[in-house]
């Protein structure tokens, strides 16, 4: 009979990532490898949905090559990072500023036995199945470093995210830290199956002492 391969959760076997509370809290993360993929314009728009299934055909075409050397895994969340122009210093203006405007990084993490081959066969694999997907360099496989983060689980829309932001900057206020890098979010429920509000999100910024800047 043939062995079960186990298959890794990182959901499930890193909770210190993947789980929020309802009140702001630090955390400190490791660096991962994730795929990325980037692009500017309305999350609602074409080129953004069209985005999230490049990444997905890369994400997917990693686990059966990782599986088919005994080292299946579950595709993680998709994750996003959110910006405008204008540094961290223009950042407080996100919501003010028209979504045609945004600038966006959508990522997905990838587990640890991931190596920069299986992305590379990976994306070569995707291109020869459909063409017309994938370009060159499109989808990234690249380190990031947040460090120290706060973070909140917000649920219901998207678009009502406003308070839950509130509460993790008064927070860091009350602690003399603050944010360092852009609005992060990590998408735990599906919105195509879930009732908008009901929705489960984790927001997440990485910060910084503010007298030492570290």
């Amino acid at each position: 009979m043939e062995a079960t391969i186990e298959k890794l959760d990182l959901q499930k076997a890193d909770p210190n990532y993947y789980k929020a509370g309802n009140k702001p809290e630090l955390k400190d993360l490791e660096p991962y490898y994730y795929l990325s993929i980037s692009g500017r314009g309305n999350p609602e728009s074409e080129i953004f949905i069209t985005a999230i299934e490049k990444i997905y055909a890369v994400a997917y075409a990693i686990k059966f090559t990782c599986k088919a050397e005994d080292m299946d895994f579950v595709v993680p969340k998709m994750e996003a990072f959110w910006w405008i122009d204008g540094g961290l210093e223009a950042q407080h203006k996100f919501t003010q500023t028209p979504m045609e405007e945004w600038n966006w990084k959508i990522v997905i993490r990838m587990p640890d036995f991931v190596e920069g081959d299986h992305y590379y066969r990976a994306v070569q694999k995707v291109k020869v199945k459909n063409p017309s997907l994938l370009g060159d360099k499109e989808v990234k496989y690249e380190l990031l470093n947040e460090g120290r983060v706060v973070q909140i689980l917000h649920i219901g829309s998207y678009h009502k995210e406003e308070p839950s932001i509130m509460k993790m900057l008064e927070f860091l206020k009350q602690n003399g830290l603050e944010v360092s890098g852009y609005h992060h979010e990590i998408y735990l429920s599906d919105p195509r199956k879930t009732p908008e509000e009901k929705l489960k999100t984790i927001l997440r910024y990485e910060v910084r002492n503010i007298k030492n800047g570290k």
